[in-house]
């Protein structure tokens, strides 16, 4: 976008570079409404106050930019958002709500840059999702896969190796970011994501499967 002209009430003008892409409300991509502006005493920094021009949304929130050069000021982050919430279907809700409940505050986390606490949060849902996913294929089990470590549940009881190959090495990558040490220097959390992702997909697919094979036999 064009730099928007501001003017500071004692110091003249100045411009702000590029507004939030989408509502921290209503979460829909937009370009929202400029409103009035208030700059730090000592000028590093604006707070603008901006409106989402969604009719259905029309929220008020407040955008901090900081000064990168004289007089020019870029947006940095949103204050007081409304974090986007991960959805998952049904299949996945009724078979491990607690992987959704840590799997969104781990999101709420990454959203708001504690990105060194964030990692640790995925690794907690993931044992849950698979934990749960365990219990549903081996109820007689229960007792043992609660207790057993992770990466034992996965080698004795998964027996779908798309799962069993994308839920260790998220494991590996969930790991990574709870050791002092990383062993995967070339992954990152955007990789552990799509991991986790990868065995939702598979679980949520394995589900459904044995949903119409059951409603539907011969």
């Amino acid at each position: 976008m064009e730099f928007k002209k501001i003017t500071h009430p004692h110091y003249g003008s100045a411009y702000l570079y590029d507004y939030p892409n989408s509502c921290p409300i209503c979460h829909n991509i937009t370009t929202p409404n400029y409103k009035s502006s208030s700059f730090s005493d000592d000028l590093t920094s604006v707070s603008v106050f901006l409106i989402c021009p969604n009719s259905s949304c029309e929220a008020g929130y407040v955008a901090n930019y900081i000064m990168r050069e004289n007089s020019y000021y870029y947006f940095n982050n949103i204050f007081n958002s409304k974090p986007r919430q991960e959805k998952f279907d049904d299949e996945i809700v009724k078979l491990s709500p607690f992987f959704v409940k840590i799997y969104n505050e781990a999101f709420f986390a990454e959203q708001h840059q504690l990105f060194e606490i964030c990692g640790v949060g995925y690794r907690k849902a993931l044992e849950f999702l698979i934990k749960d996913y365990l219990i549903h294929k081996n109820p007689d089990k229960e007792g043992d896969i609660k207790k057993l470590l992770l990466g034992k549940c996965i080698n004795d009881f998964v027996d779908d190796n798309r799962i069993k190959q994308t839920s260790k090495r998220a494991v590996w990558l969930g790991n990574d970011h709870t050791h002092y040490v990383k062993k995967w220097e070339g992954k990152d959390l955007s990789d552990l994501k799509i991991l986790l992702k990868l065995c939702v997909n598979w679980i949520e697919s394995e589900l459904l499967t044995e949903q119409f094979v059951i409603s539907m036999s011969e």
